[in-house]
């Protein structure tokens, strides 16, 4: 399958056939000259996208996934050749210490990275604890955060270099949610996940505002598993934890796990 046919089969928009050319580039870069690449780091949907375009160009090996941890939203994908292990040194971590008693928020901390010229593509997960914010990044940028990243919103910040293993990953807080549902559509779980109406939630899906899995969904009727994780703009993300048996009325038990 040639370039162009294999993009317009895995991208779903023109902006996402942009990236996938991108992943495409770095695959063929490891194979013409036998050397590790990297793409920067992608978002959970990008993730999904890049997804579709290996699985499409047939690309089942020499590749890994890499966030810096175990659990990251952001990942980078990494190609290798059979000689190259995975890492490279291709991820450094930044920890920006702080005082007061309010702490700079997740954005607060991307707004001033992005004030600094860095494209977002660049910084993989922000980790704000009490005391200190932990942010990965792409290696080639840490010398020149090292110097130039002293705040974030009205936060006076002292930046250090640390090693992934001394990473403070915050707890993620989750509500679990136990409801039954008439029908497992995108639709009815939506509306469970988030507290709305059914004719809410329908018009968030309509409107292009909700995603399963990671990937745009226009279709309130599309059937949602055991398994499955919604995000809607404006209202967060869950996961639908599990699907139970029918109760006496005929609705399907579930249960959510709404990330907070």
């Amino acid at each position: 399958m040639d370039k162009g046919t294999l993009l317009n089969r895995a991208a779903s928009s023109a902006e996402e056939r942009v990236l996938l050319a991108r992943v495409l580039d770095k695959y063929e870069q490891m194979e013409r000259r036998n050397i590790p690449t990297a793409t920067g780091f992608l978002s959970e949907g990008e993730q999904a996208a890049a997804g579709r375009l290996l699985s499409a160009a047939g690309i089942h090996a020499g590749y890994v996934w890499n966030g810096g941890y175990e659990g990251a939203a952001r990942k980078l994908l990494q190609f290798l050749p059979d000689w190259a292990e995975e890492d490279m040194g291709v991820i450094a971590c930044l920890r920006a210490s702080f005082r007061g008693d309010k702490p700079p928020t997740h954005r607060d901390c991307l707004g001033s990275l992005m004030g600094l010229g860095i494209v977002r593509e660049k910084v993989g997960d922000i980790l704000i604890s009490p005391e200190s914010c932990d942010v990965l990044v792409t290696a080639d940028i840490l010398p020149f955060l090292l110097q130039s990243w002293d705040s974030a919103g009205r936060v006076r910040l002292s930046a250090e270099e640390i090693p992934l293993s001394a990473l403070v990953v915050p707890e993620q807080k989750v509500r679990e949610i136990r409801d039954t549902v008439m029908t497992l559509r995108l639709d009815a779980v939506t509306a469970s996940g988030f507290s709305l109406s059914r004719t809410k939630a329908y018009e968030l899906i309509a409107a292009g505002r909700v995603q399963l899995n990671h990937v745009d969904c226009l279709k309130p009727d599309r059937p949602v598993a055991a398994g499955d994780v919604v995000t809607a703009r404006g209202y967060g993300k869950f996961e639908l934890a599990e699907v139970g048996g029918l109760s006496r009325k005929g609705r399907t038990a579930i249960v959510i796990k709404r990330y907070l």
